[in-house]
């Protein structure tokens, strides 16, 4: 399975420009390797819109789900630095969600990433799921490398303290992830399979976009260094 663990924080946001540069330095200087740090955190992953909204997006692979719920984790979120704390309540449009990984197929990762966002209902979930392990398959779709499914755990997602993130219906979504070797491979694959009549039998998504890979940061990167 390509993706490092079994559960994944995802977050999102966009910031003002004037705040921009000191918000990437703070990403890239800061708080990456402190969230990597965490006990049972594996690796990071940082992104930048191609065609997306929010511009800029985060992915924190964790050896299980519970470990976004843990002590070591919650006591970072209840101590956060003056750097960090100045930093998030700029973010806006933030949405914060905790998954599950269910559905990892391919081998490695890609520079570009398609993000289709999915809303299915308790009656259809399953067969939602069913659907998606016939879709999330890259082998035969040139430049895709690996296709995922992120399944929201609603009672984790949200807004933290100091982390001003809607709590809203959209903690229930599930993310479907794309990684392939450039944008033009990832925006095939989502009009092919997930808009207009090619989304069946799932409804269509609450929104599709395209990130570039800015960097990524692994456990072991951190030990090394």
């Amino acid at each position: 399975m390509p993706l490092a663990g079994k559960g994944m924080l995802l977050t999102s946001m966009n910031i003002d420009a004037a705040d921009e540069a000191d918000f990437n330095r703070w990403y890239d200087r800061e708080h990456l390797e402190e969230r990597v740090a965490i006990e049972g955190f594996l690796e990071a992953r940082r992104y930048v819109a191609h065609a997306a909204n929010p511009k800029y997006l985060s992915l924190y692979s964790t050896a299980k789900l519970d470990v976004l719920d843990s002590p070591a984790y919650r006591a970072r979120l209840a101590s956060p630095t003056d750097w960090s704390r100045q930093t998030m309540a700029r973010f806006r449009d933030m949405l914060r969600v905790v998954a599950r990984i269910t559905i990892s197929n391919g081998t490695g990762r890609g520079a570009a990433l398609g993000l289709v966002r999915l809303r299915p209902a308790p009656d259809n979930a399953g067969s939602w799921r069913d659907a998606l392990q016939e879709k999330l398959m890259p082998e035969k779709l040139d430049d895709i490398i690996s296709m995922h499914l992120l399944e929201s755990e609603p009672e984790l997602s949200g807004a933290t303290a100091g982390i001003p993130a809607a709590r809203n219906e959209g903690a229930r979504d599930w993310f479907v992830l794309i990684d392939g070797t450039h944008v033009g491979a990832v925006s095939a694959v989502i009009a092919q399979r997930f808009t207009g009549p090619a989304a069946a039998p799932l409804q269509l998504p609450v929104s599709v976009g395209t990130y570039s890979l800015m960097w990524d940061l692994a456990k072991s990167d951190i030990a090394c260094s």
